[in-house]
């Protein structure tokens, strides 16, 4: 229990903690814009699950360490540009997050369609919200676990302590957990934020697709401009809420 005095395992904790809340952003974002499709009685439990399927990926990862590492080996190369398991996970994920989150703005912006279609029998009702609930945990559980080999192969290159791995990946996603419902419904009732999420999403399949063939976009350019609109957005918000306010004093008034 020595190591548990030593400042510097509690320095590597508390750097690796927060830079595992912030590698989450994209998956907390991720799984709110998903979960918000279902019914209000099941988007508590596909956010634990889907979190709780963040924790396991990252966990399972860190304890095959020496399997991740082999992910950064070339397995072929394609005009002269060598190839690995890693870039390939990369590539397949960030070109499922561009379409998600492509479908998902189009769905949005233009067709508003409902995902589980009216329906007079009870049992048919269910039915389609349990499989549509599946579908969802299935296309969160597939993001996780890119999101978890970016997250752990970040994890490896800071700390080499896997005690401090382990508790800095279960914090985080606690910490996740707790955030995911305000942010998940914020998001969900302010339609233009939800469309500027889901703009950062593209941005973050972007990167992916990119860093999968070595070309690296820092992903601090992309939450400087994603904070920056989010900015613009809420100056935005609140402007319209004193236009409303107004509104509704001059209606009094009269």
């Amino acid at each position: 229990m020595d190591f548990l005095l030593d400042p510097n395992i509690w320095i590597a904790f508390a750097m690796l903690t927060a830079l595992e809340i912030v590698l989450g952003i994209d998956n907390i974002i991720f799984i709110s814009i998903l979960v918000g499709r279902l019914p209000p009685h099941l988007r508590d439990k596909a956010r634990r699950l889907g979190l709780g399927f963040a924790m396991l990926s990252r966990l399972a990862l860190l304890f095959t360490l020496s399997w991740i590492m082999g992910l950064t080996a070339d397995l072929f190369s394609v005009m002269g540009m060598g190839i690995s398991g890693r870039d390939l996970v990369l590539l397949f994920g960030g070109l499922f997050l561009l379409y998600k989150a492509s479908h998902e703005i189009f769905v949005e912006v233009e067709a508003r369609e409902q995902d589980v279609p009216p329906q007079t029998d009870p049992a048919a009702m269910k039915a389609a919200g349990t499989k549509l609930f599946w579908a969802i945990i299935g296309q969160i559980a597939i993001i996780d676990i890119v999101f978890s080999l970016d997250s752990v192969i970040t994890a490896v290159g800071m700390v080499d302590n896997l005690s401090v791995m382990v508790a800095a990946v279960v914090v985080s996603v606690g910490v996740m957990l707790l955030a995911a419902k305000p942010i998940g419904e914020f998001v969900e009732s302010h339609p233009s934020v939800k469309v500027l999420a889901l703009a950062f999403l593209v941005m973050v399949g972007m990167a992916l697709t990119a860093e999968a063939f070595d070309q690296e976009v820092p992903k601090g350019y992309i939450y400087a401009a994603m904070a920056f609109s989010l900015a613009v957005e809420a100056l935005n918000l609140r402007a319209r809420a004193k236009r409303r306010a107004l509104e509704a004093n001059n209606a009094a008034g009269h």
